[in-house]
């Protein structure tokens, strides 16, 4: 997606509003909120501290709940126009104001292959769907995630509700590649993604 081109709004829950994208909401829509969702995510991490990768930062609702449960975190964003969004987003002040919190408008993919092996005790990824951003999708990039990541460190990677899009079942081929990387996955139904965990290859 060329963020030249998007559009961009907020939309309200009965929480912390979510972000739609050219017409598609970024967020679950049904049984949580944009803000109650990267809590859950948090806690299935068991962030307590550390250092914490959020590759996928949109309006930084993960990275806010990382860093207010103790960690340091690199929140990365691609999009400007997220960026933009969310400095509108009272909900998202914190990804702008907390002491805690680095964001970083850059490619994740590009920044991660410059990061030092073992750097983080967790990784946040929310990306985009896969045909929007197949390479935050990869055996390659999972395997940069797998380096930059501490022994026994925990990853978190949403994908959507489990099942088949458009006649490819994203989640099965998301456990794959990490497990190929060399991650122990597992699925996540109640979290709409998988949860990971580093391992000796």
């Amino acid at each position: 997606m060329d963020p030249r081109f998007a559009a961009y709004r907020l939309f309200p829950t009965a929480g912390a509003p979510a972000l739609v994208v050219d017409g598609v909401l970024m967020h679950r829509r049904t049984g949580t909120t944009p803000d109650r969702e990267a809590q859950d995510k948090v806690k299935a991490l068991r962030i307590r501290g550390g250092r914490v990768l959020d590759t996928c930062a949109g309006l930084g609702y993960s990275a806010i709940a990382a860093a207010m449960a103790g960690a340091h975190v690199l929140a990365v964003e691609y999009d400007p126009g997220v960026v933009a969004v969310a400095r509108t987003n009272p909900a998202s002040a914190a990804l702008f104001e907390h002491p805690a919190i680095a964001l970083v408008l850059a490619d994740s993919v590009e920044l991660v292959a410059a990061i030092p092996d073992g750097s983080f005790a967790a990784i946040l990824h929310d990306p985009p769907t896969l045909s929007r951003a197949g390479d935050l999708y990869s055996g390659a990039f999972y395997r940069e995630l797998y380096r930059v990541m501490a022994w026994r460190g925990q990853l978190f990677h949403y994908t959507g509700e489990p099942g088949a899009a458009r006649g490819r079942d994203v989640v099965s081929g998301v456990v794959r590649r990490l497990e190929q990387a060399g991650f122990r996955a597992r699925v996540e139904p109640r979290l709409a993604g998988v949860l990971a965990e580093k391992r000796a290859r």
